[in-house]
Protein backbone atom coordinates (compact mmCIF):
# COMPACT_ATOMS: atom_id res chain seq x y z
CA UNK A 1 0.00 0.00 0.00
CA UNK A 2 1.68 3.45 -1.10
CA UNK A 3 -0.69 5.48 1.76
CA UNK A 4 1.09 8.66 0.23
CA UNK A 5 -0.02 8.08 -2.99
CA UNK A 6 -3.84 7.38 -1.65
CA UNK A 7 -3.88 10.80 0.16
CA UNK A 8 -3.02 12.51 -2.91
CA UNK A 9 -6.05 10.74 -4.64
CA UNK A 10 -8.47 11.38 -1.93
CA UNK A 11 -7.18 15.21 -1.56
CA UNK A 12 -8.15 15.78 -5.06
CA UNK A 13 -11.21 14.21 -5.32
CA UNK A 14 -12.58 16.74 -2.42
CA UNK A 15 -10.52 19.71 -3.90
CA UNK A 16 -12.16 22.95 -2.94
CA UNK A 17 -15.74 23.90 -5.03
CA UNK A 18 -15.60 20.09 -6.48
CA UNK A 19 -17.32 17.35 -6.44
CA UNK A 20 -17.97 13.73 -8.01
CA UNK A 21 -19.86 12.70 -10.86
CA UNK A 22 -21.57 9.54 -10.19
CA UNK A 23 -22.58 8.04 -13.89
CA UNK A 24 -22.04 4.66 -13.24
CA UNK A 25 -25.27 3.51 -13.70
CA UNK A 26 -26.12 -0.03 -14.14
CA UNK A 27 -27.37 -1.19 -18.21
CA UNK A 28 -30.64 -1.89 -16.48
CA UNK A 29 -30.84 1.66 -14.64
CA UNK A 30 -29.86 3.84 -17.70
CA UNK A 31 -32.36 2.02 -19.15
CA UNK A 32 -34.91 3.03 -16.93
CA UNK A 33 -33.67 6.99 -17.58
CA UNK A 34 -33.56 6.91 -20.91
CA UNK A 35 -37.12 5.33 -21.32
CA UNK A 36 -38.32 8.43 -19.41
CA UNK A 37 -37.37 10.51 -22.40
CA UNK A 38 -38.01 7.97 -25.20
CA UNK A 39 -34.32 6.91 -26.03
CA UNK A 40 -33.01 3.56 -26.87
CA UNK A 41 -30.37 2.61 -24.63
CA UNK A 42 -28.00 1.30 -26.75
CA UNK A 43 -24.01 0.79 -26.04
CA UNK A 44 -23.71 4.01 -28.59
CA UNK A 45 -26.43 6.04 -26.98
CA UNK A 46 -25.16 5.28 -23.33
CA UNK A 47 -21.70 6.32 -24.82
CA UNK A 48 -23.07 8.85 -26.49
CA UNK A 49 -25.09 10.72 -23.65
CA UNK A 50 -21.86 10.30 -21.22
CA UNK A 51 -19.51 11.58 -23.58
CA UNK A 52 -21.79 14.56 -23.65
CA UNK A 53 -21.27 15.28 -20.23
CA UNK A 54 -17.50 14.59 -19.70
CA UNK A 55 -16.79 16.98 -22.76
CA UNK A 56 -19.07 19.93 -20.73
CA UNK A 57 -15.34 21.47 -20.22
CA UNK A 58 -16.52 24.39 -17.92
CA UNK A 59 -18.36 22.10 -15.54
CA UNK A 60 -15.50 19.66 -15.51
CA UNK A 61 -12.37 20.97 -15.34
CA UNK A 62 -14.02 23.90 -12.12
CA UNK A 63 -16.11 21.92 -10.22
CA UNK A 64 -16.08 17.92 -11.01
CA UNK A 65 -12.88 16.20 -9.48
CA UNK A 66 -14.00 13.02 -10.40
CA UNK A 67 -16.60 10.32 -12.28
CA UNK A 68 -17.79 7.19 -11.19
CA UNK A 69 -17.88 4.77 -13.95
CA UNK A 70 -20.00 1.42 -14.73
CA UNK A 71 -17.56 -1.16 -15.93
CA UNK A 72 -18.85 -0.72 -19.84
CA UNK A 73 -18.15 3.07 -19.83
CA UNK A 74 -14.68 2.45 -18.39
CA UNK A 75 -14.20 0.25 -21.37
CA UNK A 76 -15.22 2.37 -24.05
CA UNK A 77 -14.21 5.05 -26.59
CA UNK A 78 -15.96 8.41 -27.44
CA UNK A 79 -17.02 8.72 -31.05
CA UNK A 80 -13.47 9.84 -32.06
CA UNK A 81 -12.02 6.83 -30.35
CA UNK A 82 -10.86 8.28 -26.92
CA UNK A 83 -11.27 6.05 -24.12
CA UNK A 84 -13.85 8.01 -22.52
CA UNK A 85 -11.27 7.35 -19.34
CA UNK A 86 -8.74 9.53 -21.30
CA UNK A 87 -11.40 12.32 -22.05
CA UNK A 88 -12.23 12.29 -18.23
CA UNK A 89 -9.04 12.68 -16.91
CA UNK A 90 -7.79 15.20 -19.59
CA UNK A 91 -10.55 17.34 -17.84
CA UNK A 92 -8.07 16.92 -14.93
CA UNK A 93 -11.09 15.30 -13.03
CA UNK A 94 -10.18 11.65 -12.21
CA UNK A 95 -11.56 8.10 -13.34
CA UNK A 96 -13.68 6.01 -10.87
CA UNK A 97 -15.18 2.54 -10.93
CA UNK A 98 -18.33 1.19 -9.56
CA UNK A 99 -16.83 -2.78 -8.51
CA UNK A 100 -20.25 -3.77 -6.30
CA UNK A 101 -22.55 -6.26 -7.99
CA UNK A 102 -25.26 -4.74 -6.59
CA UNK A 103 -27.13 -5.21 -3.34
CA UNK A 104 -28.88 -8.76 -3.02
CA UNK A 105 -31.76 -9.78 -0.40
CA UNK A 106 -30.27 -11.12 3.28
CA UNK A 107 -31.12 -14.38 3.69
CA UNK A 108 -33.35 -14.69 6.94
CA UNK A 109 -33.90 -11.35 6.77
CA UNK A 110 -36.88 -9.99 4.64
CA UNK A 111 -36.81 -6.57 3.46
CA UNK A 112 -33.37 -6.09 4.24
CA UNK A 113 -30.08 -6.52 1.44
CA UNK A 114 -26.48 -7.10 1.47
CA UNK A 115 -24.45 -6.14 -1.59
CA UNK A 116 -22.18 -8.96 -3.48
CA UNK A 117 -19.29 -8.92 -5.12
CA UNK A 118 -16.24 -9.41 -2.99
CA UNK A 119 -15.16 -12.67 -4.84
CA UNK A 120 -12.51 -11.86 -7.76
CA UNK A 121 -12.68 -8.39 -6.47
CA UNK A 122 -8.79 -8.31 -6.09
CA UNK A 123 -8.25 -9.30 -9.80
CA UNK A 124 -11.24 -6.63 -10.71
CA UNK A 125 -9.32 -4.08 -8.90
CA UNK A 126 -5.80 -4.99 -10.74
CA UNK A 127 -7.63 -4.54 -14.08
CA UNK A 128 -9.76 -1.50 -13.44
CA UNK A 129 -5.92 0.16 -12.03
CA UNK A 130 -3.96 -1.02 -15.20
CA UNK A 131 -7.84 0.63 -17.32
CA UNK A 132 -7.09 4.46 -15.46
CA UNK A 133 -9.13 3.65 -12.57
CA UNK A 134 -7.93 6.11 -9.75
CA UNK A 135 -10.98 5.19 -7.27
CA UNK A 136 -13.73 2.70 -6.72
CA UNK A 137 -17.16 2.69 -5.03
CA UNK A 138 -19.32 0.46 -3.20
CA UNK A 139 -22.43 0.75 -1.79
CA UNK A 140 -24.46 -0.71 0.71
CA UNK A 141 -28.17 -0.50 1.27
CA UNK A 142 -29.95 -0.26 4.49
CA UNK A 143 -33.40 -0.25 4.70
CA UNK A 144 -35.19 2.30 7.85
CA UNK A 145 -38.31 1.63 9.90
CA UNK A 146 -39.09 1.05 13.57
CA UNK A 147 -37.64 -2.51 13.16
CA UNK A 148 -34.70 -2.29 10.45
CA UNK A 149 -31.87 -2.44 9.91
CA UNK A 150 -31.04 -5.90 12.10
CA UNK A 151 -27.90 -6.23 14.15
CA UNK A 152 -26.64 -8.55 11.10
CA UNK A 153 -27.57 -6.71 8.25
CA UNK A 154 -25.21 -3.99 9.50
CA UNK A 155 -22.89 -6.18 10.42
CA UNK A 156 -22.89 -8.14 6.93
CA UNK A 157 -23.20 -4.56 4.87
CA UNK A 158 -20.17 -3.00 7.36
CA UNK A 159 -17.77 -6.16 6.77
CA UNK A 160 -18.17 -6.33 3.47
CA UNK A 161 -17.32 -2.61 2.82
CA UNK A 162 -14.48 -2.96 4.79
CA UNK A 163 -13.28 -5.39 2.97
CA UNK A 164 -13.86 -4.07 -0.52
CA UNK A 165 -11.38 -0.78 1.02
CA UNK A 166 -8.94 -3.20 2.15
CA UNK A 167 -8.69 -4.65 -1.21
CA UNK A 168 -9.04 -1.60 -2.78
CA UNK A 169 -5.83 0.33 -1.05
CA UNK A 170 -3.82 -2.95 -1.93
CA UNK A 171 -4.17 -2.02 -5.87
CA UNK A 172 -3.79 1.58 -5.03
CA UNK A 173 -7.49 2.70 -5.62
CA UNK A 174 -9.05 4.94 -3.07
CA UNK A 175 -12.13 3.61 -1.75
CA UNK A 176 -15.46 5.56 -1.53
CA UNK A 177 -17.38 3.87 1.20
CA UNK A 178 -21.27 4.32 0.74
CA UNK A 179 -23.49 2.53 3.46
CA UNK A 180 -26.73 4.62 2.36
CA UNK A 181 -29.72 4.45 4.89
CA UNK A 182 -32.53 4.60 2.44
CA UNK A 183 -34.58 7.65 2.71
CA UNK A 184 -37.99 5.99 1.63
CA UNK A 185 -40.07 5.32 4.65
CA UNK A 186 -42.47 7.03 6.72
CA UNK A 187 -40.04 6.99 9.94
CA UNK A 188 -38.91 10.46 11.58
CA UNK A 189 -35.68 12.91 10.70
CA UNK A 190 -35.14 11.51 14.59
CA UNK A 191 -34.84 7.26 13.46
CA UNK A 192 -32.33 8.20 10.74
CA UNK A 193 -30.58 10.26 12.95
CA UNK A 194 -30.01 6.85 15.31
CA UNK A 195 -29.75 4.17 12.18
CA UNK A 196 -26.97 6.64 10.37
CA UNK A 197 -24.98 6.71 13.35
CA UNK A 198 -25.08 2.91 14.34
CA UNK A 199 -24.54 2.52 10.85
CA UNK A 200 -21.51 5.02 10.61
CA UNK A 201 -19.90 3.39 14.14
CA UNK A 202 -19.94 -0.09 12.61
CA UNK A 203 -18.63 1.57 9.46
CA UNK A 204 -15.73 2.84 11.02
CA UNK A 205 -15.24 -0.29 13.62
CA UNK A 206 -14.87 -2.41 10.96
CA UNK A 207 -12.57 -0.50 8.82
CA UNK A 208 -10.20 -0.19 11.59
CA UNK A 209 -10.21 -4.16 12.14
CA UNK A 210 -9.55 -4.32 8.42
CA UNK A 211 -6.33 -1.94 8.63
CA UNK A 212 -8.23 0.34 6.32
CA UNK A 213 -6.27 3.55 6.02
CA UNK A 214 -8.46 6.41 6.67
CA UNK A 215 -6.58 9.12 5.43
CA UNK A 216 -6.88 7.01 2.04
CA UNK A 217 -11.04 6.99 1.90
CA UNK A 218 -13.69 8.85 1.57
CA UNK A 219 -17.26 8.73 2.82
CA UNK A 220 -20.39 9.02 0.68
CA UNK A 221 -22.89 9.02 3.14
CA UNK A 222 -26.86 9.90 2.79
CA UNK A 223 -27.73 12.97 4.55
CA UNK A 224 -29.88 12.71 7.84
CA UNK A 225 -33.30 13.46 6.29
CA UNK A 226 -37.15 12.58 7.15
CA UNK A 227 -38.44 9.75 5.56
CA UNK A 228 -40.49 10.57 2.06
CA UNK A 229 -43.71 9.23 3.29
CA UNK A 230 -43.45 11.21 7.30
CA UNK A 231 -45.79 13.77 7.97
CA UNK A 232 -42.98 16.30 9.14
CA UNK A 233 -40.59 17.06 6.96
CA UNK A 234 -37.20 18.04 8.62
CA UNK A 235 -36.37 21.82 6.92
CA UNK A 236 -32.88 23.12 5.72
CA UNK A 237 -31.40 23.84 8.70
CA UNK A 238 -32.59 21.22 10.83
CA UNK A 239 -31.29 18.79 8.30
CA UNK A 240 -27.79 20.68 8.08
CA UNK A 241 -27.00 20.31 12.27
CA UNK A 242 -28.25 16.99 12.61
CA UNK A 243 -26.23 15.42 9.73
CA UNK A 244 -22.82 17.16 10.78
CA UNK A 245 -24.16 16.29 14.61
CA UNK A 246 -24.38 12.26 14.08
CA UNK A 247 -20.90 12.91 11.58
CA UNK A 248 -18.74 14.93 14.47
CA UNK A 249 -19.49 11.62 16.81
CA UNK A 250 -19.32 8.98 14.54
CA UNK A 251 -16.81 10.25 11.78
CA UNK A 252 -13.01 10.14 12.50
CA UNK A 253 -11.37 13.46 11.52
CA UNK A 254 -8.48 11.19 9.41
CA UNK A 255 -11.40 10.91 6.82
CA UNK A 256 -10.18 13.85 4.44
CA UNK A 257 -13.51 14.33 2.77
CA UNK A 258 -17.46 13.01 2.93
CA UNK A 259 -19.22 13.03 -0.14
CA UNK A 260 -23.06 12.89 0.02
CA UNK A 261 -25.15 11.07 -1.65
CA UNK A 262 -28.27 12.62 -3.20
CA UNK A 263 -30.62 9.80 -2.55
CA UNK A 264 -33.47 10.84 -4.28
CA UNK A 265 -33.77 14.70 -3.50
CA UNK A 266 -34.54 17.30 -5.99
CA UNK A 267 -31.93 18.93 -7.62
CA UNK A 268 -32.29 22.03 -5.10
CA UNK A 269 -32.97 20.46 -2.22
CA UNK A 270 -29.07 17.99 -2.63
CA UNK A 271 -27.38 21.57 -3.11
CA UNK A 272 -29.50 23.91 -0.32
CA UNK A 273 -28.45 20.93 2.41
CA UNK A 274 -24.84 20.59 1.33
CA UNK A 275 -24.85 24.77 1.11
CA UNK A 276 -26.28 24.80 4.91
CA UNK A 277 -23.75 22.24 6.54
CA UNK A 278 -20.78 24.06 4.80
CA UNK A 279 -22.40 27.44 5.93
CA UNK A 280 -22.03 25.77 9.31
CA UNK A 281 -18.27 25.59 9.32
CA UNK A 282 -15.54 23.95 11.64
CA UNK A 283 -16.00 20.95 10.26
CA UNK A 284 -12.77 18.76 10.39
CA UNK A 285 -13.42 17.01 6.51
CA UNK A 286 -14.13 18.65 3.53
CA UNK A 287 -18.05 18.45 3.15
CA UNK A 288 -18.96 17.67 -1.07
CA UNK A 289 -21.29 16.21 -3.20
CA UNK A 290 -21.40 12.83 -5.38
CA UNK A 291 -24.41 12.92 -6.72
CA UNK A 292 -26.32 10.93 -9.71
CA UNK A 293 -29.61 12.36 -10.44
CA UNK A 294 -29.25 15.74 -9.19
CA UNK A 295 -26.97 16.74 -11.06
CA UNK A 296 -27.84 14.71 -14.63
CA UNK A 297 -31.54 14.63 -14.45
CA UNK A 298 -31.67 18.57 -16.23
CA UNK A 299 -29.46 17.57 -18.80
CA UNK A 300 -31.14 14.57 -19.01
CA UNK A 301 -34.05 16.18 -19.87
CA UNK A 302 -32.79 18.81 -22.35
CA UNK A 303 -31.01 16.20 -24.02
CA UNK A 304 -33.48 13.55 -25.23
CA UNK A 305 -31.37 11.64 -27.21
CA UNK A 306 -31.27 14.58 -30.09
CA UNK A 307 -27.69 16.26 -31.54
CA UNK A 308 -29.13 19.84 -31.56
CA UNK A 309 -30.12 19.56 -27.75
CA UNK A 310 -26.24 18.88 -26.62
CA UNK A 311 -25.08 22.25 -26.53
CA UNK A 312 -27.93 23.14 -23.88
CA UNK A 313 -28.30 20.34 -21.79
CA UNK A 314 -24.40 20.64 -21.64
CA UNK A 315 -25.34 24.34 -20.39
CA UNK A 316 -27.73 22.77 -18.25
CA UNK A 317 -25.22 20.22 -16.79
CA UNK A 318 -22.77 23.16 -16.16
CA UNK A 319 -25.25 24.98 -14.10
CA UNK A 320 -26.10 22.16 -11.64
CA UNK A 321 -22.23 21.37 -11.11
CA UNK A 322 -21.87 24.95 -10.75
CA UNK A 323 -24.60 25.68 -7.76
CA UNK A 324 -23.00 22.64 -6.24
CA UNK A 325 -19.79 23.44 -6.49
CA UNK A 326 -20.79 27.01 -4.74
CA UNK A 327 -22.64 24.65 -2.18
CA UNK A 328 -19.48 22.74 -1.37
CA UNK A 329 -18.24 25.66 -0.32
CA UNK A 330 -20.81 27.52 1.09
CA UNK A 331 -21.41 30.02 -1.06
CA UNK A 332 -24.57 29.17 -2.77
CA UNK A 333 -27.86 30.97 -2.61
CA UNK A 334 -31.55 30.04 -3.93
CA UNK A 335 -31.42 33.19 -5.99
CA UNK A 336 -28.33 31.61 -8.14
CA UNK A 337 -30.85 29.27 -9.59
CA UNK A 338 -32.87 31.54 -12.25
Amino acid sequence: MNKQALETIAQAMVADGKGILAADESTGTIKKRFDTINVDSTEDSRRDYREMLFRTTEAMQENISGVILFDETLRQKAADGTPLSQVIADTGALPGIKVDAGAKDLAGHAGEMVTEGLDGLRERLSEYHGLGAKFAKWRAVINISDDLPSAACLAANTHALARYAALCQEAEIVPIVEPEVIMDGSHSVERCYEVTSAALTQLYAQLAEQDVHLEGTILKPNMVLSGTQHDAQAGVQQVAEMTIDCFKKCVPEAVPGIVFLSGGQSDEDATAHLDAMNKIGGLAWKLSFSYGRALQAAPLKTWLGETGNVTAAQAAFAHRARMNGLAAQGQWDAALEG
